[in-house]
């Protein structure tokens, strides 16, 4: 099997799909990151293509970057400043050719992650 990358959010506070999420991709290496891709979630919480797909994987340590604060923004969340989550880096380390699912849940005050299927 090939690799590659998917994320899903998910909005526990609302109990729904956070759609319309700015989500970025590092590749980490030494002491180098380099932004390989800007993504968008759907309406179903996902991005409309994988994050990081098949003929792109190597493995290696990444990050993915999510715009938590402009979201909670959109979605008309009090905005206090400064926010407490903002912007949320979750960086993961890719060891085999497989899928890697890295989902978040998220609410204005708390967020979790894990690797998924």
């Amino acid at each position: 099997m090939t690799g590659y990358l998917t994320t899903h959010v998910l909005d526990t506070a609302l109990g729904a799909p956070a759609a319309g999420l700015k989500i970025e991709l590092f590749r980490l290496k030494q002491d180098e990151r380099t932004h390989l891709k800007t993504l968008f979630t759907n309406e179903d919480g996902r991005t409309d293509e994988q994050i990081l797909p098949q003929a792109e994987f190597e493995t290696g340590v990444y990050e993915l970057v999510f715009h938590a604060g402009a979201y909670l923004d959109a979605i008309g969340g009090a905005a206090a400043e400064p926010r407490f989550l903002d912007v949320i880096p979750l960086r993961f380390g890719m060891s085999q050719a497989a899928h890697y699912h890295v989902p978040l849940l998220l609410s204005p005050f708390g967020y979790s992650t894990y690797r998924g299927s």
